[in-house]
């Protein structure tokens, strides 16, 4: 049971010509994966009885991105993967035309032919699929509570992110008899995708494992888009290609982030880790804490006394304690004398280090709303994280954002992507 080219002309002199069936298939959809292919009978030949038997001489036209099999029983007995029209022929062996999927599908074209040669019962089923080969994009999904050792702070936190996968049939024979099999009409990716996003999340444990053990620091994952998609498919990608012909085509993520609970404790660090290096502005936050608890006992006459006596001792504790590290404060030295540490050791004040001759590094400041300059991802006086700065690719509009960014550009529409982002 073969099938022929037969295509040579518009589809209107292929469907013109003497046949007993025409085959073909719907519109296929980015969420179809899999369609049965709708039969028309030759005009004043009545609709035959069994639907599930293909007549011979029955013309089949298959369309650009996709991939027709014939199912006898359930099993796949011929198949094309090349653009055009075809004749089926029940007393001629398979044909395979295995088109763009030469290599691939080879091993499948030889099983397909030693099925033939072997024989078997009569056909009491045959039925014509079309697969959908095209790449199938916009696969959303998400992923939380992942834990990530965060090499800045050295500590655990937990990520949360989301973004979205496109992904393609590879193996259209393997798809057909390990996922889909005989539907009925369609195959929608709705039956799958759950599960594949459920797969990709755990697939991500280990491999945000090994990016944290690598030392790299959460805010920088997005940059390693690509090193993420190439684990996945090694984790992933050969089992999903085995067991349902499909493959990664690409991976983006739209975002990745603390939950809220693990971005306090890492502000609560950065500002605790400001104070234990500069007594100055430890210094000026218990001068700021003393005049607030001052003007909260003056609104509290009945306990007033005991306040002011609280805030004597913390005025004599600050006194006693950080002036004198003022006046001594290593900071504040290494700030007046200008000098910087290079990685080789040495403590310098010129532009280049005289030991090894290394450039001596350009701290990138920026200012918070609160007006603090700042070098690090979070402001140390209010902990609000560093904005991040936007230029659209299409009409070159500027945008700053310390939240959530905003899916499209407020000046042309154009969508946001992380292309986008500049490391300002």
């Amino acid at each position: 049971m073969g099938l022929f080219r037969a295509f040579t002309g518009s589809i209107a002199s292929f469907t013109g010509d003497v046949w007993q069936d025409f085959i073909y298939c719907d519109a296929m959809s980015n969420q179809t994966l899999a369609r049965r292919g709708s039969r028309k009978n030759q005009p004043g030949a009545g609709k035959y009885a069994d639907e599930n038997v293909i007549t011979d001489g029955s013309r089949i036209a298959v369309s650009p991105g996709q991939m027709m099999i014939v199912a006898e029983n359930g099993r796949v007995i011929d198949f094309t993967a090349e653009a055009g029209g075809y004749e089926f022929k029940s007393s001629e062996g398979p044909s395979v035309f295995t088109g763009e999927f030469g290599k691939t599908l080879s091993a499948s074209a030889d099983e397909v032919r030693e099925r033939f040669h072997f024989g078997g019962s009569a056909a009491s089923e045959q039925r014509v699929y079309f697969i959908n080969t095209k790449e199938i994009p916009g696969n959303r999904f998400g992923f939380g509570g992942i834990p990530y050792r965060d090499n800045e702070f050295d500590i655990t936190i937990l990520l949360r992110g989301y973004g979205i996968f496109s992904m393609k049939i590879s193996d259209p024979i393997v798809f057909y008899e390990k996922v889909c099999g005989n539907v009925a009409e369609k195959y929608d990716s709705a039956s799958l995708l759950p599960q594949l996003r459920t797969e990709l999340q755990s697939a991500l444990l280990p491999i945000l494992g090994e990016l944290s053990a690598q030392g790299i620091s959460f805010d920088k994952l997005s940059l390693e888009t690509q090193r993420i998609l190439d684990m996945l498919r090694n984790n992933v990608g050969e089992r999903w290609k085995t067991e349902r012909g499909i493959e990664i085509s690409s991976i983006a993520f739209s975002n990745i982030l603390p939950d809220e609970e693990s971005l306090n404790k890492m502000r609560d660090l950065q500002e605790s880790r400001f104070y234990s290096t500069s007594s100055a502005a430890l210094g000026a936050r218990l001068g700021a804490a003393s005049a607030n608890a001052m003007e909260a006992a003056a609104d509290n006459p009945s306990g007033a006394a005991g306040a002011f006596m609280g805030i004597n001792m913390a005025n004599s504790m600050q006194a006693s304690n950080v002036v004198p590290l003022m006046q001594h404060d290593p900071g504040q030295k290494e700030q007046s004398n200008d000098s910087w540490t290079c990685s080789c050791g040495s403590v310098n004040t010129t532009p280049f280090c005289p030991q090894c001759g290394t450039k001596r590094p350009v701290l990138i400041k920026w200012k918070c709303q609160c007006g603090m300059e700042n070098t690090g991802l979070f402001c140390v006086r209010c902990g609000n994280p560093k904005p991040r700065k936007y230029i659209c690719s299409k009409c070159a509009a500027e945008a700053l954002f310390t939240t959530k960014v905003p899916k499209f550009c407020s000046e042309c529409g154009n969508p946001f992507t992380e292309a986008d982002l500049t490391e300002d």
